[in-house]
């Protein structure tokens, strides 16, 4: 029999199961407080803030465990970092007494423009060593290890030298990150760019994983595009299997961005999380071998 693996090498805590805190739930959460293990923030959102945004936010942070999550940081520009916004990064972690702070493995713009997208890194040494300093210099500025999330991509650099995972476990272990690991993400990737999702699970470092992210995307049948607006489908939980039987019980997010539903039924889908977590503390439970996304449609 198999031990499962026991926490990251950061000591974050494994927070359970959560959702993201969006405000179309707002009235639904302070009129309840519902059962949900911890809330996940949009950084930005809560950045130059007050009002009710800011009001909501506290009273969340009294009463759960929150994570700030950003889409700005564009950790792989070639711009400076912004250190006015990571100046108020830092401070919205200390006053929510956030467990981590995540962004994206990707640039948002160059040249002092922002283009407010997530885009595609060249996977090269030197934007591996460009990044490395970059993601250095912020967990300095932040006084906490910065964690990085694996972005969903639709076009690739033809000048990169080694995959999306060999970059992102490189980078993690010489940078000292931790990682963010969107199983939602490797899927959609890997069926627009044809690799075997298994392979890039099985290259991450597993002590290095601090939170899951869960979502559905939109299969437009030549293409997956990471939507945020629907169930998962069985694949990306396959995935979500593996992978927990690889690190050990994470802090788990569902994101539901698009579309929103009412807050239980967002509940409802996190919650199918609980039987892989269970899984994990049956180590002579193998379950099934993960599903391949099917290449037929390319």
């Amino acid at each position: 029999m198999t031990t499962p693996p026991q926490g990251n090498r950061f000591g974050f805590k494994d927070l359970g199961i959560g959702i993201g805190l969006r405000t179309v739930h707002y009235p639904h959460i302070l009129s309840t407080w519902p059962k949900i293990d911890w809330f996940e923030v949009l950084s930005e959102n809560y950045l130059d803030t007050g009002g009710r945004p800011a009001y909501v936010l506290d009273q969340v942070a009294e009463r759960y465990p929150v994570a700030l999550h950003g889409v700005s940081m564009s950790i792989g520009s070639t711009d400076p970092l912004n250190r006015e916004h990571l100046r108020k990064l830092k401070a919205l972690a200390d006053r929510t007494k956030a467990h981590w702070v995540s962004d994206h493995l990707c640039w948002t713009g160059v040249l002092g423009r922002n283009t407010h997208d997530l885009l595609p890194m060249p996977y090269t040494e030197e934007a591996l060593a460009h990044t490395i300093r970059r993601a250095k210099q912020v967990s300095e500025i932040l006084e906490r290890p910065l964690v990085l999330e694996n972005p969903s991509s639709y076009v690739e650099f033809k000048g990169s030298s080694m995959p999306e995972w060999v970059f992102l476990a490189r980078l993690a272990e010489e940078a000292d990150c931790g990682l963010l690991l969107d199983v939602n993400n490797v899927y959609v990737s890997s069926f627009n760019h044809r690799f075997d999702p298994v392979k890039y699970i099985d290259a991450i470092p597993a002590d290095r994983v601090v939170q899951y992210h869960l979502a559905g995307h939109t299969n437009k049948g030549t293409h997956i595009i990471d939507t945020h607006s629907d169930h998962a489908i069985d694949e990306v939980w396959d995935l979500y299997a593996l992978s927990c039987r690889r690190t050990g019980l994470v802090a788990t997010l569902y994101e539901w961005d698009d579309d929103i539903p009412a807050f239980d039924v967002v509940v409802a889908e996190a919650r199918k999380a609980e039987a892989f977590r269970k899984a994990v503390s049956a180590p002579d439970r193998r379950g099934p071998a993960p599903r391949r996304p099917a290449m037929s449609a390319l």
